[in-house]
């Protein structure tokens, strides 16, 4: 990110980095599979055959308790017909007719799918079977103005397992912490356009990471199943907390709305026409490879708000989108834990030697969710700084087409135009050397793609490689990282580069529109 702030410093007020949207996803793990179930009930005392009915009376017991403390706190209770409705704006609409600063704000009840338990009678040992079913069942929504979280709702689900879902916002959260101390801001929905002080408030959002979570969603269950101790009696079962979906936002707030849309079009443009699948992998922290047999998307959409750019590799993703007028918002949306790595011990065995594994949906990985989520929006922060520039491309690129004389020897003009340098930039700017730069070896697979050159034909290609690396160091397009055989760009060959790329195509008639 630090490239896009040195690039746009006069037109950047601050950076605010954190959680947006937070899905906690609930679940009873004794309760979650079969032989644990069927546990349960035999302690219970419940046979196969009485199962429904057992369900049902919990499911009674649920229903009445949650229902009960609406009632006496006045509060609306309704049944949704579609569960296609927007149940976020009814409960604001909600809130602010009612003026609701504090509290459960309603209760909105819909029949959506779930996954349950259902019996089945097995035709060859003419026996009841338990299996886990998708069903549909009621789902009952608890809005609330929390008194640390702010505006928030949660989901629970009226069958067993009673697995429930908490969505709270990184930033209605921080709004209430800066309440706490009294610190000034502007706020247009869940984005801060002006923060007195930003240094302070980013540290108050750095503090959302170190909250006992599972302590706080343990009593946020127990608001949601007033009947839970009454239902599992004896049994002492409590939620195993995980982030079922996590929204990480980087906020650059731009001093003036006409700041931002200065730069947006051309962002929009370049990270649609620029950014290949190899880059959006890059983004996320995924390797590219020749194993890789996911989906890579990128895609943008006019919404009410601006427009929005949206990269995709499988169920993760990174975006940008104009965010209240003044506010360039990097997000990153994790849906899949499992593509990135964190460095633990084994699972259950504390003791075991820690190495990178396979990252988790839990909590306890919440941290290493948010460290990698901001290396996403940093990569492609860094990425956009060099799709738009100031420069005329004239003041760009014709240094770059004279020779230099380099370490006392003269190099040759750059011809950007050319096929044989145009393709040597477009190599080096692939998206897999964006981090980690590039090699002789690595530039030798794209520009001899060819497997059967003989040992001495592939020292002179390895010599032809090294003397076009030579020459763009001279020109200062690259440079070498110290006591490596790899190279990276320099800032100024990094737009030099952009400028050649972006507008070799460019025809008469966008000229002429432009």
């Amino acid at each position: 990110m630090n490239l896009f702030i040195q690039k746009y410093h006069k037109k950047v007020t601050g950076i605010l980095s954190g959680f947006d949207r937070l899905v906690l996803k609930g679940s009873i793990r004794f309760l979650s599979y079969t032989a644990g179930m069927m546990n349960f009930l035999y302690d219970m005392g419940v046979l196969l055959k009485d199962f429904g009915e057992y369900v049902q009376r919990t499911t009674e017991q649920l229903r009445v308790a949650s229902y009960e403390v609406a009632q006496c706190r006045d509060r609306p209770n309704i049944y949704l017909q579609s569960p296609k409705r927007s149940k976020e704006l009814l409960a604001k609409q909600i809130m602010h007719k009612d003026k609701i600063t504090d509290g459960l704000i309603c209760l909105l009840r819909c029949v959506e799918p779930c996954i349950s338990y259902k019996i089945r009678r097995d035709r060859n040992t003419k026996k009841l079977i338990l299996e886990p079913k998708q069903r549909r069942c009621l789902h009952i929504y608890h809005y609330w103005v929390d008194p640390v979280f702010g505006f928030m709702s949660a989901r629970i689900q009226t069958w067993l397992p009673f697995t429930i879902y908490i969505c709270l916002n990184g930033r209605e959260w921080l709004a209430r912490q800066m309440d706490g101390v009294g610190m000034k801001y502007k706020r247009i929905d869940n984005c801060f356009t002006w923060l007195e002080d930003v240094g302070a408030a980013q540290r108050l959002m750095d503090e959302q990471l170190e909250s006992q979570w599972v302590a706080e969603m343990d009593l946020i269950a127990l608001k949601l199943n007033p009947a839970h101790d009454e239902i599992f009696q004896q049994y002492e079962l409590n939620y195993y907390w995980s982030v079922h979906q996590s929204e990480w936002a980087s906020d650059i707030m731009f001093k003036s709305p006409k700041a931002l849309s200065e730069i947006y079009p051309q962002l929009v443009g370049g990270a649609m026409s620029n950014f290949c699948a190899p880059d959006v992998m890059r983004f996320l922290g995924r390797k590219p490879h020749g194993n890789f047999k996911g989906e890579v998307i990128s895609d943008y959409k006019k919404r009410v708000e601006g427009i929005r750019v949206k990269h995709r590799v499988g169920a993760n993703s990174v975006k940008m989108y104009d965010k209240g007028g003044q506010n360039l918002r990097l997000e990153t949306t994790i849906n899949n834990a499992k593509d990135f790595k964190v460095f633990r011990p084994l699972e259950g065995n504390p003791q075991s030697s820690h190495d990178w594994r396979e990252m988790r949906r839990g909590i306890a990985d919440i941290k290493r969710r948010a460290q990698v989520s901001q290396a996403s929006n940093e990569r492609y922060a860094n990425a956009l700084a060099s799709l738009n520039t100031d420069s005329p491309i004239n003041k760009l690129v014709d240094p770059v087409c004279c020779p230099i004389i380099w370490n006392g020897r003269r190099m040759r003009a750059l011809r950007p135009w050319s096929e044989e340098d145009q393709s040597l930039i477009q190599i080096i700017s692939r998206g897999e050397f964006a981090v980690n730069g590039f090699r002789n070896r690595d530039l030798f697979r794209h520009l001899f793609p060819d497997a059967t050159l003989q040992p001495e034909e592939k020292r002179h290609a390895s010599a032809r490689i090294t003397r076009k690396l030579r020459l763009l160091r001279a020109h200062s397009i690259i440079r070498k990282v110290p006591k490596t055989h790899r190279y990276v760009f320099t800032k100024k060959g990094r737009e030099i580069a952009t400028a050649i790329l972006e507008y070799q195509n460019v025809t008469l008639e966008k000229l002429k529109a432009a």
